[in-house]
Order: structure tokens, then C-alpha cells, then sequence
């Protein structure tokens, strides 16, 4: 069973377990007569309150994330998932329904009844469908193609894993091996079909959906050289707890049959949710352009009156995958800033910024053109800022994992924006790579509202550089 065909049946599960929890709740409480009932309640009463339930979880489940799953999720963390956020969205449900006057009544016995069967049948159909799934791993059925890099006795372990439980929905298609000199081998009928060099050829030519890293102790540096070749690709990276300590922080466990893989950079906002980022990028960047467009003629013209010169201030900037686009933004800088000195980065107290653009950097109100490149899909309004390409060339080569960076589409605002300051060295580079891996990771539409509001909270008190 694909992941995508699972989430649609699990939305079908829960939209039938809201619905029969309701159901349920209502004989218990009306036909039962298991409270006294002021009021005469019909089963056809129960259409308009079902739809709306529902929507208030199916809301609630998708801001939890309640729709991403591993490649094989485990039963027990769905069980705690589902528990943890129904028990929050009943507790805002009591809150709503609260009355000082009578603080214990019928009604929220009955609430409590009602999350108990959501709970109960909500957690039985996840169980269901993944346990379905489980059954289809088994039979072979739906499997990722995978690749064991690296061929040694580490790299048999993990196979010999593997094919003890098919469960965990990997099909190796072979193994591939530092050592020219393994070209050929095979371990249990499953060859050796490439190097390193050729690893981005073979995820394309064989559709491979998943790499787990096999490295012997003395080659766990050239973890980093997997992840450089394969970072702009889409495949999931998966390594051993032991090599964990080289990447940390960038990782993510997931765990059954006491078989512990971590993916390396999981991309956790699922196809609906990046078009509904989609969406609120086009929204809230042509409102903004709406309400802000009337006051573009007086920042143009302040920052003419004090350094004439182009208004506006086009650059080109690398985006997803590698894009050139070019960034538009109010200038802050005197024109030619960069004629004499070539790229730098501006440094504190720079004194090629002018005094309205020192204003306009403070207030990030030189950002407001860039909602442009938002509308034509070069940027979005949460992402890492987009960089140069003269500088993009100097980072792939000295930074490791800078290239993963670029799989995401930049924004005007990010992680690494709101925890740390603007860039004025190679250092700030460095901790502003973590600061988006780290968003990388955690990629979500909550996620993205919380940058927005530290964002709003930066521009209202002038903390920007």
C-alpha cells in the first residue's frame, strides 16, 4: 500500500470514526437514558454537528501532522499520537462549554464519553490500515526499491535485517561499495551494482526510493558525501544509531521490530500541505501588495531623495534545485555598493547603506518587492534566504550539507532569519545552515506560523539588522 493510498484511507477511517463516535454519544446519552435530557435530540439533528466535528479534527489532526507517516509507521506511536491530540482538542472543547455556574453537568460527561469512543475508534482504524499495509510488505507487495551503501559485514547485518521483516517495506535492489575492487560480488544473490561516483545514476535509472548507509567505522566521514551527491534528489536516506554523532541534529528515529533506522532529512510537509503553503504564499503576498502598495511611491521616493540612483535593487539569487532568479528588493545601498570591492557581505555600521536604507533594513521593509517573487513562485513567505550564485559555488565546496539547503524553495523570512542576524561572515553562514536544516526538518505549516509571527515581532520592534 503506497503512503499516499494510506493517508486517504486513513481520512476515510477517521471521517467514520468522528462520525460514529457522535452517533454512538448520542444513543449513550438520549436513547439509553443514561442522563436526564432536557431537550428531545433526533438522530437527523446530528448532520450539521457531525460535518462541523469533524472539521474542527480533521484541522486539528492536520496541524499535529497527523497525516505523515514513515515508510512503516508503528502502531504503538499512532496510538499515542491520536491520544495525545484528541485529549488536547477535547480540552478546548471543555473549555468552549464551560459554565462557572455549573461546572459538573451531563453535558461534559457526555463530552468525556464521546472522546473515549473517538479515541478508541480513531486508534482502531490506523491500526487497521497499517496493519493491512504490514500484511502487503509481507506478501512483497508495494515495496521501496532500496540500496545498501556500502558492502561489508555492517552492510550484510542490515540486509540479512531487512529481509528478516519485510514489514519494514524495503526491497534491496543491491548493494553499492567504496572499493572498486567489489564490483561484481555478491552476498545472497544481491550484487554489487555501483560505486559512489555512479550513485546518482543508479537512483534515476532504478527508481530508488530509499538508501540506508552501511559505512564501516573508518569511512563514516563519507556519510557527508552521500548526502552532498544525493541532496537535491528525492530519496530517503537512512543510517544506524552508531553513526548518528556525525550528522546530529538532523535526524529523525524511527523504530520497529527493535530495528532502529534514522532518516537523515525526512521531508516531513506532505503534497497537500506544500500547496497549501502554496496557497498562502499567493494569498497573503497579493493582499500584502494590495494594502502596501499605495506607500511603495513614498519609500521610492525617500530613497531616491537620499541617494539617487535606481529605486529598486535586482540580484540574482539561487532558489530550489539550483534556480537563478532574480530578487527584487528597495535599495538600502549606495548604487555600484560592490564596484570597487566585488561580493561582500555588508558588514555593522556599514557605511555603503544609506540613512534610509539603514531604516529600511531595521524595519525589513526593504523585503516588500520580494512578495513579487513569492506571486511568480521563485521564493515562498517561509524558507531560507536565498543566497548568491558566487557564493552559493564557495559554500558547496567548503560547507558540508550546503547543497541540501537548496531543496527547499527560499523565503522571505526563515528559521534561521528569526534565531539569528543578518550575514556578515562565513561563520553566521555556518549557523544559519543549521538553523534551516533544522527547518528542513521540521518543515510545517505550524511550524511556518510561528517563524511568521517571531518575524511580525522582529519588524514591530526594529530588531533587524
Amino acid at each position: 500500500m503506497r503512503k499516499s493510498r494510506l493517508v486517504i484511507n486513513i481520512l476515510l477511517s477517521d471521517f467514520l470514526a468522528s462520525v460514529a463516535a457522535l452517533y454512538l454519544t448520542y444513543l449513550f446519552r438520549f436513547k439509553l437514558n443514561l442522563f436526564d435530557s432536557p431537550i428531545e435530540l433526533y438522530a437527523t439533528d446530528l448532520i450539521l454537528p457531525a460535518a462541523v466535528l469533524y472539521l474542527y479534527w480533521l484541522i486539528l489532526f492536520l496541524w499535529n501532522g497527523l497525516y505523515s507517516f514513515p515508510l512503516a509507521p508503528s502502531r504503538t506511536d499512532e496510538n499515542f499520537r491520536v491520544f495525545k491530540t484528541t485529549f488536547f482538542g477535547m480540552i478546548i472543547l471543555f473549555l468552549i462549554t464551560f459554565d462557572l455556574n455549573h461546572p459538573i453537568v451531563s453535558t461534559r460527561l457526555t463530552l468525556l464519553i464521546y472522546w473515549f469512543l473517538l479515541s478508541i475508534l480513531t486508534s482502531l482504524g490506523r491500526i487497521f490500515f497499517i496493519t493491512i499495509q504490514r500484511k502487503r510488505f509481507e506478501r512483497g507487495i508495494g515495496l521501496t526499491p532500496t540500496l545498501i551503501v556500502g558492502y561489508n559485514d555492517f552492510g550484510f547485518n542490515i540486509y540479512d535485517k531487512i529481509k528478516q521483516y519485510p514489514a519494514l517495506g524495503y526491497q534491496i535492489v543491491g548493494f553499492v561499495t567504496l572499493n572498486p575492487d567489489n564490483m561484481g560480488k555478491s552476498y545472497k544473490d544481491v550484487e554489487v551494482i555501483g560505486d559512489l561516483e555512479g550513485l546518482p545514476d543508479l537512483i534515476r535509472d532504478r527508481h530508488i526510493g530509499e538508501l540506508v548507509i552501511a559505512f564501516d567505522t573508518g569511512n563514516h566521514e563519507r556519510l557527508l558525501d552521500v548526502v552532498d551527491k544525493v541532496g537535491r534528489m528525492d530519496v530517503g536516506l537512512k543510517i544506524i544509531p552508531d553513526m548518528y554523532d556525525i550528522i546530529s541534529g538532523q535526524a529523525r528515529t524511527n523504530q520497529i521490530y527493535g530495528f532502529p533506522l534514522i532518516d537523515i532529512f525526512p521531508q516531513l510537509m506532505p503534497q497537500w500541505e506544500k500547496a497549501f503553503k502554496r496557497l498562502i504564499d499567493v494569498v497573503v503576498s497579493s493582499i500584502t501588495l494590495l494594502i502596501l502598495l499605495p506607500f511603495f511611491p513614498l519609500i521610492a521616493l525617500a530613497v531616491y531623495i537620499d541617494s539617487p540612483g535606481p529605486v529598486f535593487y535586482r540580484q540574482e539569487r539561487v532558489g530550489k534545485n539550483g534556480k537563478i532568479f532574480k530578487m527584487i528588493k528597495f535599495r538600502t545601498m549606495i548604487p555600484d555598493a560592490e564596484k570597487e570591492t566585488g561580493p561582500v557581505w555588508s558588514q555593522k555600521q556599514d557605511p555603503r547603506i544609506t540613512r534610509v536604507g539603514y531604516f529600511l533594513r531595521k524595519t525589513r521593509l526593504d523585503e516588500i518587492p520580494q512578495f513579487i517573487n513569492v506571486l511568480q513562485g521563485d521564493m515562498s513567505l517561509v524558507g531560507p534566504r536565498p543566497e548568491r550564485p558566487v557564493f552559493v559555488d564557495q559554500f558547496i565546496k567548503t560547507i558540508p550539507l550546503y547543497r541540501h539547503r537548496l531543496k527547499m524553495k527560499p523565503g522571505i523570512t526563515g528559521w534561521a532569519q528569526t534565531m539569528h542576524k543578518y550575514d556578515e561572515s562565513f561563520e553566521d553562514v555556518k549557523k544559519k545552515l543549521e538553523y534551516d536544516l533544522y527547518y528542513l526538518e521540521n518543515m510545517s505549516l505550524k511550524l511556518d506560523f510561528k517563524i511568521i509571527m517571531n518575524t511580525f515581532a522582529t519588524v514591530f520592534t526594529a530588531k533587524g539588522q
